[in-house]
């Protein structure tokens, strides 16, 4: 077993550690107290090649591994989960279906321009009354005169109504099977589409620099060709664009632990109580050590996930495992790390404020961690009963 990063994963790491803490990190407060998405930021972000930074060179990509993004995703959340957010679902849930499942005319069209950081492109998804139930989909389409009519709405999505998002990858039921269940399936609507409109959503206690959005389909009208993939794969195609997004969202969970630990151990360092520096205290460095073996355990498990991925192995249950692991270790450490900083640590001057409030999403996004439980409790079902 090779634990060692190869030369350009270390290079790749330590470049978006560096742009981290220079762009980002003098903004990150800034930009949450107002609530405001920066294009300028990721138009930076963008610049580094961290969009489409898997994809190959012919779709603008810059042709790396798994691992290689995924690392790049814990670095910035390290920093700032809203910028890791933007990052994380541009490149896991945007770009991923186009990528996995479009067409050669459908990638040559939008993926380079999805490389750049100028255009983002989000995944329509959860609706109101369909969240961990995904098959709850109301939004309706069906084809008329070569046209698909979408009707419908959707709610909480990343990346949907900022100046860059230029469309999204939508669900919807489109009829019925043989066994008369609902048929789903994935349409491309763009922005500017007669019929298409976004709605930014505010007020959020998390991410509050990254853009989330209500969609809104009031017989909006896309070429039949906007079709993704096959009718009647559209569930099928989400739930396995959710696998890719769980190792992001795991990263997530990795470097927001990572940074908060980050700044519980310089604050422990720094402040001083009985006159003796607070780390010097059992209780303090205990509770150090207990948060930096969890969080060892989580980067192992996470870069084990994508190791399968690459290595073109199952890794869907891996990913489910990382993803809960990750969120719920993330909220653990941050507990700890607001702890140790005391009084401080519920003050908005204190950067541990937002890394407490930016991980309560990590449970719930992208599969709770109770669906994530209910996802890894099947695969070893299946696992024990040899199927």
């Amino acid at each position: 077993m090779n634990f060692d990063l190869s030369d350009d994963q270390k290079m790749i790491r330590d470049a978006v550690r560096d742009f981290a803490q220079r762009e980002i990190k003098p903004v990150a407060q800034e930009l949450d107290e107002k609530a405001q998405f920066s294009v300028e930021l990721t138009k930076k972000i963008g610049e580094m090649g961290l969009f489409g930074m898997y994809l190959p060179e012919q779709y603008g990509g810059q042709g790396m591994d798994t691992l290689s993004y995924i690392m790049a995703v814990e670095e910035i959340a390290r920093v700032d989960s809203s910028q890791a957010a933007t990052l994380a679902a541009h490149n896991s849930l945007g770009i991923g279906p186009l990528y996995y499942y479009g067409t050669e005319e459908q990638k040559m069209k939008y993926l380079p321009q999805l490389c750049t950081g100028n255009a983002l492109w989000a995944f329509g998804l959860t609706e109101p009354d369909a969240g961990s139930d995904s098959r709850g989909t109301k939004t309706k389409a069906f084809v008329e005169n070569n046209e698909w009519v979408i009707n419908g709405s959707k709610i909480f999505i990343t990346n949907g109504a900022s100046d860059l998002a230029i469309g999204a990858t939508v669900q919807a039921v489109t009829g019925e099977d043989e066994k008369g269940r609902k048929e789903y399936t994935t349409v491309i609507v763009e922005k500017g589409t007669k019929g298409y409109s976004t709605v930014p959503m505010h007020g959020k206690m998390m991410w509050r620099a990254s853009d989330t959005a209500e969609l809104y389909f009031d017989d909006c009208r896309v070429p039949e060709s906007n079709l993704l993939g096959k009718i009647g794969e559209g569930s099928k195609i989400m739930l396995s664009t959710l696998d890719n997004g769980r190792l992001s969202i795991g990263a997530m969970g990795l470097g927001l632990a990572q940074g908060a630990f980050d700044l519980a151990m310089q604050y422990s360092h720094e402040r001083k109580q009985f006159g003796k520096f607070i780390y010097t205290f059992q209780n303090t460095s205990f509770n150090m050590a207990d948060a930096a073996t969890k969080i060892e355990l989580a980067r192992n498990l996470l870069y084990k996930a994508c190791w399968l991925k690459d290595n073109k192995r199952p890794f869907a249950k891996e990913a489910a495992m990382s993803k809960l692991y990750c969120s719920e270790i993330a909220k653990e450490v941050a507990d700890v790390a607001v702890q140790i900083h005391g009084g401080y640590g519920l003050m908005k001057d204190y950067d541990i404020e937002r890394f407490y409030r930016d991980q309560r999403l990590l449970q719930i996004g992208e599969g709770t961690s109770e669906i994530q439980r209910l996802v890894i409790s099947r695969y070893l079902s299946d696992e024990f009963l040899g199927k």
